[in-house]
């Protein structure tokens, strides 16, 4: 079987063995491809890897000896299933490899939100603290999470990682989910009883047309004044200019975000000015340990399709 891996850097960028692939036949690894160079690469190959390569009709319909799209990632928005469906191409894709990397972000950021851990050892080394009178100092006021509600917008795999995580801290958890099912120390309510009761909101559903912009002028103004909200989801959760003008006013306490609208952004995006705002480049998912396992579940994804005992099926 030729394999080819179209976008291999995010998820190799050199501390992985790419032994797992190797393994199942002959593979062509590409850090990145741009849009007119898939069909180039990928003529020859009956098994095609993407992360974030978009495979459109277009290239699907001129890729005559693809049997098997694997997307490295849970999200498949990448691949026209409906082409690839009209083809009788498998496609799979990798759910719940980076479940409690990303559980872990969330709280990375709410502390940082909260402690300012970051901001204040960045402060010291610059001289704030051996310039003091006193034995300690802070810039910004330090927030104790034990005891704040965190709203929970998506109780799947990595949602339930959260509200455990959070009611060890001694957080207490609501969350809003289409189907809920019961869930200990959980308490499920709608979405508007979520954005006017919850300290911290954190996304963890998926972009759909009923989620787009879910974060807006609406449901902004619902919030708490000391609220913070977290995205570790899809950028396209949040109307990026809603979310600003909130922070602008202080309509909100803060905001961490590890996805945007565009990515990589533009250098001028008004985020990045706001001292209530933090952003990290899309890490949540990105622990060595994740992206094994994302690698080893996409091999095993493969065996399956060449055993016969398909998993992970898109389609």
């Amino acid at each position: 079987m030729n394999i080819v891996i179209l976008d291999a850097y995010t998820l190799n960028p050199g501390d992985l063995s790419w032994d797992v692939l190797n393994k199942l036949g002959n593979c062509e690894i590409y850090d990145r491809t741009l849009p007119n160079q898939v069909v180039q690469r990928a003529a020859n190959a009956e098994i095609v890897l993407t992360n974030k390569t978009i495979l459109t009709s277009k290239e699907i319909s001129q890729l005559a000896k693809l049997k098997y799209i694997g997307v490295l990632a849970t999200g498949y928005n990448v691949v026209d299933i409906e082409a690839a469906k009209a083809r009788d191409i498998v496609v799979t894709n990798v759910p719940s490899y980076g479940t409690n990397s990303v559980a872990q972000m969330v709280f990375a950021l709410l502390l940082e939100l909260t402690k300012h851990v970051g901001l204040h050892s960045e402060a010291v080394k610059f001289g704030r603290w051996s310039n003091q009178a006193d034995f300690c100092y802070w810039d910004k006021s330090l927030i104790d999470i034990e005891n704040l509600t965190m709203g929970i917008v998506g109780l799947g795999a990595i949602g339930a990682a959260v509200a455990k995580l959070a009611a060890a801290f001694g957080m207490s958890v609501l969350a809003y989910q289409r189907n809920p099912k019961p869930t200990p120390n959980v308490k499920h309510v709608d979405l508007e009883t979520l954005f006017k009761q919850s300290d911290v909101i954190s996304l963890h559903c998926p972009q759909t047309l009923e989620t787009q912009q879910l974060i807006n002028v609406q449901s902004l103004a619902l919030m708490k004044t000391s609220a913070f909200l977290i995205n570790t989801s899809r950028g396209g959760l949040v109307d990026e200019a809603a979310l600003i003008k909130a922070l602008e006013t202080k309509q909100i306490a803060g905001a961490a975000l590890d996805v945007l609208n565009f990515e990589p952004p533009n250098a001028d995006n008004p985020l990045f000015k706001l001292d209530n705002c933090i952003i990290t480049p899309h890490i949540a998912w990105a622990t060595k340990t994740a992206r094994q396992r994302l690698l080893n579940i996409a091999a095993a994804n493969i065996d399956g399709f060449l055993t016969g005992d398909l998993q992970n099926l898109v389609i």
